[in-house]
């Protein structure tokens, strides 16, 4: 087998470095075609110094010159999110992973299934806000979608060789993030250091105040769904303040079947690059001696409201999750410039919803209407 060519987009992010350091693990078995990042020109520079890729995609295209500046005359530059896509379309390639953060993700998704390639899919956002869209794709035989997120992972672990029919249910774990012991009536005072404050996982911003909303969790169930054809009524969540067991699967002879591991996002990285083989991992083992106990038990949609809206957005379809993440992404971000407080973000997602009245997806072009309208209305909610 020769080497697989592959396109990191967020090379720079938590997820783009661990694929970095999976493709530096087996330089016989990876190597990197192209790059991007959103505004980290030391770190792309750093990046490409080491892997020489063909090709990079800079985000912040005020920086572009400088980008350019600095890239050896070989390496092709392309900006801005409509690079992105343009990039994804031109390149010389096996592999996407998608490591984006929001709704920019779905174009390279798109154009990477629309080239027959394989997506290591870490950009939730795809199959939320275009599921539909890129299931119809998948349906086609465009492409190969395997995911990179930790649960979904170890859901394809749970199913590999069993029939979807005889499946009874599966269950997703959440840690909870930090403020799933935290009394109610403080949630008001919560500011973006706290919310930053993850027990478990070590992500970016943004991500990270999803999982303090459970947005995130919401996120994976509308993948789960559309990655392994799962009603939402076999779809459940609990809360695993260990983060041990990734997610199981319960079959309907009353069997469950989980993927356990210690909480590094490497293992799943790697296997969605090698699939369906599995590499040598080096490092930390899961010593269970030590573990003393798990402990499971549903989520509360009082302390967790964004949770409870996004499986109501998923259940109803259409272009009501697009509308639920646009929301979600103005409210995140309004709430790390301290423009608005926790609480809010809930109720201005609550209110997208409210307003949205959804259409079937039947392509890229719907979806960005959707994400352009509700984004207006939300920044004019917040300014009101």
């Amino acid at each position: 087998m020769g080497q697989a060519k592959i396109i990191i987009l967020g090379a720079t992010g938590s997820i783009g470095m661990s694929a970095c350091a999976c493709i530096r693990r087996f330089p016989d078995r990876f190597r990197v075609a192209a790059m991007s990042a959103n505004n980290n020109i030391d770190k792309l520079a750093a990046l490409v110094k080491e892997f020489r890729p063909a090709a990079v995609c800079f985000g912040a295209s005020e920086k572009a010159a400088a980008l350019k500046g600095i890239m050896p005359k070989e390496v092709r530059v392309f900006t801005g999110v409509k690079g992105l896509e343009e990039l994804v379309e031109q390149a010389d390639f096996d592999i996407l992973c998608n490591a984006l953060v929001g709704a920019v993700g779905l174009r390279p998704t798109v154009a990477a299934l629309k080239r027959n390639k394989r997506v290591a899919l870490a950009n939730k956002e795809s199959l939320v806000i275009g599921g539909d869209y890129i299931t119809s794709l998948l349906h086609q035989k465009k492409g190969e979608l395997v995911p990179v997120d930790s649960e979904h992972s170890a859901i394809l672990q749970c199913l590999a060789g069993s029939e979807r029919d005889g499946v009874e249910s599966v269950i997703l774990t959440a840690s909870g993030g930090p403020f799933r012991e935290q009394p109610l009536d403080t949630f008001k005072d919560i500011t973006p250091k706290d919310a930053l404050n993850h027990p478990t996982w070590n992500m970016g911003k943004k991500i990270t105040i999803d999982a303090a909303t459970l947005v995130n969790k919401g996120f994976e169930l509308i993948e789960a769904h559309h990655l392994f054809a799962m009603p939402y009524e076999k779809l459940r969540v609990v809360i695993h303040p260990q983060s041990v067991v990734h997610s199981m699967v319960e079959f309907h002879d009353g069997a469950i079947i989980a993927q356990m591991g210690v909480p590094d996002m490497e293992l799943p990285i790697q296997l969605a690059l090698s699939y369906p083989e599995r590499l040598p991992l080096a490092g930390k083992r899961l010593d269970l001696a030590k573990l003393r106990a798990l402990t499971f038990f549903e989520p509360d949609f009082t302390r967790f409201p964004c949770l409870k809206l996004c499986i109501d957005a998923g259940k109803t379809g259409g272009t009501m999750p697009a509308a639920l993440n646009a929301a979600n992404e103005v409210a995140v971000q309004a709430f790390l410039d301290n423009k608005i407080g926790f609480n809010r973000i809930a109720e201005l997602i609550q209110g997208a919803c409210d307003d949205h009245k959804p259409v079937p997806v039947d392509g890229v072009e719907t979806v960005e209407k959707v994400d352009r309208e509700t984004r207006e209305k939300t920044r004019a909610r917040i300014r009101e």
